[in-house]
């Protein structure tokens, strides 16, 4: 079933505030912010869940929203239903300082608000959730619902990245393996595509084959913040059977549930 996407943005839209910056922060300021901003010191060895500050960020905005789906959804709206479902169960688990991060306007200026927002907020830990498409030269046509789509069967599954620009990459890198073993335990697979040459500009190093953990370091959500962040690709919406497979909430609630197994796995070992 189709889900609305106006009442998604609506719902995103009324979260927006608490996290915008405030009106007489200009976009320069907030990228020389970012830019100049000192790596924190590393946080201390114990974790106790409630002080633990997690910050899920909704990949995209209601502005610039990402991929279209083989079925013309915008890749927003499934970030926004699963990243508020994983906040939801990390809470649920005792995680009590996770926020949901959403933010306003066109891409690039969105990356450094979400990435001050993180940072001001001294957040432990960022995790960004999105879903996958395919670069457009591998994309077929087919039509749905009476208009002309894009689809590509040819590829499915999850992938995690990692910046090793990140002052926490070792941090970040442990943790993402423990999503990516989590997400395997529940039976499912990771996108393999991203090794092979047909990926192109978008082909990335793969850190770990058991998994699907890749390098990115070209993400500024990953590189700029100044806590262990992991990017999760929760599967292809472009796949017409995965894109449906995403928009289950039993894909939902397996996905959210192997991020909070994962990150108390991450806790306990601290």
């Amino acid at each position: 079933m189709r889900r609305p996407w106006r009442a998604i943005a609506a719902i995103a839209l009324s979260l927006i505030a608490f996290w915008s910056w405030s009106p007489d922060h200009s976009q320069a300021a907030g990228t020389r912010k970012a830019a100049k901003a000192k790596p924190r010191a590393l946080a201390p060895e114990k974790c106790e869940p409630r002080k633990f500050r997690i910050v899920v960020d909704v990949g995209h905005t209601p502005d610039s929203y990402g991929a279209l789906s083989a079925r013309n959804d915008p890749e927003f709206g499934f970030n926004f239903r699963l990243a508020r479902l994983v906040t939801a169960k990390l809470k649920s688990e005792g995680f009590t300082a996770t926020r949901l991060l959403v933010t306003d306007g066109k891409a690039r200026p969105s990356l450094f608000k979400r990435v001050g927002a993180a940072n001001d907020g001294r957040a432990d830990l960022v995790l960004s959730i999105h879903h996958d498409s395919v670069p457009d030269k591998l994309l077929e046509t087919w039509e749905f619902d009476g208009a002309k789509s894009y689809f590509s069967d040819r590829f499915s599954g999850h992938s995690l990245f990692v910046s090793e620009r990140n002052p926490h990459f070792t941090t970040s890198l442990k943790l993402a393996r423990m999503i990516g073993r989590q997400l395997k335990e529940q039976g499912l697979h990771y996108a393999s595509q991203y090794t092979l040459p047909v990926m192109g500009r978008y082909r990335r190093q793969l850190l770990d084959k058991d998994v699907g953990v890749y390098r990115y370091d070209g993400l500024i959500v990953l590189s700029r913040t100044r806590s262990a962040a992991v990017l999760l690709e929760a599967g292809s919406i472009i796949n017409r059977d995965e894109e449906m497979a995403m928009n289950s909430s039993e894909r939902q609630e397996m996905i959210a549930g192997a991020v909070a197994a994962a990150v108390g796995e991450f806790c306990e070992r601290r």
